[in-house]
């Protein structure tokens, strides 16, 4: 058993949506939907509207934001801080935080600019060390916290400072190392963009995915004895994304088409997610946020689910620092400084995922991301310095947070916490 009992009231919320699923097909899922929004389950629909907005209000100011142009440097950007994000929403669904991805990151690259330029080893392996070097990290936090009691903000704290230590040891006398143009990770961040076949190809694949796996969830909830939800929603979902996801690659490519770091940026959101909700393990991550001991009790592993976590948030922390070097093709001391902690967990939160853990989703990270970057892009386009970012960023930041404690209370309210 990997799910924390539900409370009678949430029991019963849960039956009524599975009667109105059941005798009304689409119409009883669509009023599901709502008596759940309704609750207080917003899930990712206030950062869904706020991105639009900030969207609109951007196009009206300036009417290059939306440009094919614009678009693809926006994802560009958005690439490096939010795969560091992703593992930020892992560790934050525990209901710890990890305050050291800026410097994990920073030491990567500091790797990977010595190790190639200087060491002269082979590209890939220094990639391989360099992202070894942050699950190493990740390694030391998890037993620290599972055999000491330490809590993940002072760890990580002191993993802030000392790892950023460890940077500059790296680097030695370098300030900055430059990263050759001609070297494939270079190439890859800034120059590999998707020819437009191939990007039309994984829309539709992806499209087709969505339809097998709502597809073989349904048969396993008719199996099961439950309602299975109707087949008009399931084609309905499959056709929408496919046809808004051909749009957007269609979009793009009247400019330079989908960068292949954005879409590797993608496949890690997918691939977590996937094992956020299809696996025992993300299963046990949800169960143990929403209450240690429960999970405890009902025989998870909670020490290895900490330690995993932590070791996946170090990882992403890793390869978003090397993505960030390879998109300037230099590595500097201020390599994983400056903003990459705030935003990074400004992505997570800004999201959706909840800072009382147990709720959230991988997708968290790319909403996030898009919802900071858009706002500093948008702002750079106005002309407008980075101060006016920073007091929008931290606006939002903390209405999610707002957003997130009120949709909490009315989860309580109903018994649904």
């Amino acid at each position: 058993m990997t799910k924390a009992p539900e409370t009678p009231a949430q029991f019963a919320a849960d039956l009524q949506d599975e009667r109105l699923i059941r005798d009304e097909g689409l119409a009883g899922a669509a009023r599901a939907f709502g008596r759940r929004v309704r609750g207080g389950d917003l899930g990712s629909l206030p950062v869904v509207i706020g991105l639009i907005v900030i969207w609109v209000v951007f196009q009206i100011l300036n009417p290059n934001f939306l440009s094919a142009n614009n678009l693809v440097n926006l994802t560009l950007q958005c690439a490096a801080i939010g795969t560091i994000s992703i593992g930020i929403v892992l560790v934050l669904l525990l209901g710890q935080i990890d305050l050291s991805v800026g410097s994990v990151s920073g030491v990567a690259a500091a790797i990977l600019g010595v190790g190639f330029t200087q060491l002269h080893w082979p590209l890939a392996l220094t990639v391989i060390v360099a992202i070894l070097a942050g699950s190493a990290i990740g390694f030391l936090y998890g037993i620290l916290f599972t055999r000491f009691g330490v809590p993940s903000f002072v760890i990580t704290l002191a993993g802030l400072l000392g790892f950023l230590g460890v940077q500059l040891w790296i680097l030695g006398p370098n300030s900055s190392i430059n990263i050759p143009y001609d070297s494939w990770i270079v190439k890859f961040a800034q120059q590999t963009f998707l020819p437009p076949w191939a990007a039309y190809a994984l829309a539709a694949i992806a499209a087709i995915a969505m339809f097998a796996s709502d597809w073989r969830r349904n048969i396993r909830r008719r199996k099961a004895g439950l309602s299975e939800g109707s087949m008009a929603a399931v084609l309905i979902k499959s056709g929408l994304l496919l046809i808004g996801l051909c749009i957007a690659v269609w979009y793009l490519s009247t400019d330079r088409g989908t960068g292949a770091m954005f879409l590797l940026f993608v496949i890690l959101v997918i691939v977590m997610n996937f094992f956020l909700t299809r696996t025992r393990w993300g299963r046990s991550v949800f169960a143990v946020g929403g209450s240690v001991e429960a999970a405890r009790r009902a025989g998870i592993k909670v020490n290895r689910i900490f330690i995993s976590v932590f070791i996946l948030c170090s990882t992403f922390a890793a390869v978003g620092g090397l993505l960030a070097a390879a998109r300037l093709a230099s590595v500097s001391a201020g390599s994983g400084g400056t903003d990459t902690n705030l935003n990074a967990i400004a992505a997570a939160v800004i999201g959706g995922t909840s800072l009382f853990g147990g709720r959230g989703s991988a997708w968290s990270a790319l909403l996030g991301i898009l919802v900071i970057q858009s706002i500093s892009n948008g702002l750079t386009l106005l002309n407008l310095d980075s101060s006016y970012r920073f007091m929008i960023t931290g606006a939002v930041l903390l209405l999610a947070v707002i957003i997130d404690s009120l949709s909490r209370r009315s989860r309580v309210s109903h018994g649904q916490a």
